[in-house]
């Protein structure tokens, strides 16, 4: 296979994206500067990808509500004085008009890349998996592709929430379509389709044409306009993500895991996926694994280890400097800071960091975003009428809790602390 180090290559992340199908969470931060898992940022993933396959620098394209994302790219991924952390991820934005669409946010960015690289990665900065990026641009160079875009098989049932490649048995892409209702089976898989992971390793001098043709006839999105051009006219090829060989010493049920958290169903059940069963399982990814680290070295520098005093944590994950006090945590993720209060109980929840947790409080199936203080004795996740009246609460039942819902200077009255138990 070619050696990526060969190839001179220029990566834009893409940031931008509103995350509405997140909301409440994202009312206040964009979908790539939510926490996830404790101790990480959405965008970490890709970014960490990346840093650990050798490609030393990233364009961060950013449009809505970035604030936050941008003081997390600085606190983490800026630092040229470090030289073994060869990271510089960098925010990039519209100023001015919005960006229509992710081949037009690409467009308006092109005199960042230089006139000499070769290779032009557009990855996108939602996803949660663990990616050696240097075997998919080996790929890319082996096969003579002038477009190659990362794949995974997912069931005919689900191809309808995913841009979807038809390939010939090579896996050159014959056909691309963006979310079909009637997506065809890959070869020899009958029950199968291949969904695009929304990576992509472009030819530049390909990309730049094909840009400014889009512009001249007013296309503005990969998925919907440029990809299924492209099929036709160029030579697309379509990566296997399951192919990739990474090592790894954290044992996981799901070596090639993927998943995109666009919606609250999924974000939450990815944290689940972090979590080991009640009965000594593995879970299905792990984000600590030392073989691959996510994030640099000095992220983590000083960072005090969370306080667990008397109590009774199960298959859960506790971020840095969090005090949980005689309480009990099963199957749940405690964000950094967070507090829970003696005699709560947190099941299968996902708290956000700086959140304080009353004494007695019970929290069931949950997501509670920043800036909360859930007095004592509340109780969430117990009563879906009661709750679909006082939060958001998914199709699937997990209760969300809006940031700044409950706060300190509040005086509510408790519920009944002995009902529905």
């Amino acid at each position: 296979m070619a050696d990526v180090r060969s190839a001179r290559v220029h990566t834009f992340v893409l940031a931008g994206g509103n995350g509405s199908r997140l909301a409440p969470l994202t009312d206040r931060q964009c979908k790539p500067a939510l926490p996830f898992c404790a101790d990480y940022r959405v965008i970490d993933f890709v970014l960490g990808n990346l840093c650990r396959s050798g490609l030393p620098s990233a364009d961060v394209v950013v449009q809505f509500r970035p604030h936050g994302l941008v003081q997390h790219l600085r606190q983490v991924w800026q630092d040229p004085a470090d030289e073994a952390e060869a990271r510089f991820a960098e925010a990039v934005g519209p100023y001015g008009a919005p960006f229509r669409g992710t081949a037009d946010a690409v467009a308006r960015n092109l005199a960042r890349v230089s006139p000499d690289v070769d290779l032009v990665l557009v990855f996108g900065a939602d996803h949660v998996y663990r990616m050696d990026v240097a075997q998919m641009i080996g790929f890319h160079l082996a096969t003579g592709a002038q477009v190659t875009v990362s794949t995974l098989p997912v069931p005919l049932a689900a191809a309808s929430a995913f841009g979807i490649v038809e390939t010939d048995d090579s896996g050159r892409a014959r056909r691309f379509r963006e979310k079909p209702a009637d997506a065809q089976p890959r070869p020899g898989w009958p029950g199968e389709a291949l969904a695009s992971m929304g990576n992509y390793v472009f030819d530049a001098r390909l990309l730049r044409c094909e840009l400014a043709r889009a512009a001249a006839a007013g296309e503005t999105d990969f998925g919907h306009d440029l990809l299924p051009r492209l099929v036709e006219r160029c030579r697309v090829m379509a990566y296997d993500f399951r192919s990739q060989v990474l090592g790894g010493t954290a044992p996981t049920r799901e070596p090639h895991y993927w998943r995109d958290i666009g919606t609250l169903g999924a974000y939450h059940e990815a944290h689940m996926d972090t979590l080991a069963d009640t009965f000594g399982g593995r879970p299905r990814f792990e984000p600590d694994d030392p073989a691959w680290p996510l994030r640099p070295s000095r992220a983590a520098a000083g960072d005090a280890p969370p306080r667990l005093h008397g109590s009774d944590i199960v298959a859960s994950r506790i971020g840095a400097a969090a005090c949980v006090e005689r309480a009990s945590v099963h199957s749940s993720v405690i964000g950094r800071g967070a507090e829970i209060g003696r005699g709560a109980l947190v099941e299968r929840s996902v708290v956000f960091d700086g959140v304080r947790i009353g004494e007695g409080a019970r929290i069931r199936r949950a997501i509670v975003a920043e800036d909360n203080e859930i007095p004592a004795r509340e109780r969430i996740g117990y009563d879906p009428e009661v709750d679909r009246i006082r939060f958001t609460v998914t199709r699937e039942g997990i209760v969300v809790v809006p940031p700044g819902t409950f706060t300190a200077s509040e005086h509510r009255a408790p519920a009944d602390a002995t009902a529905g138990t």
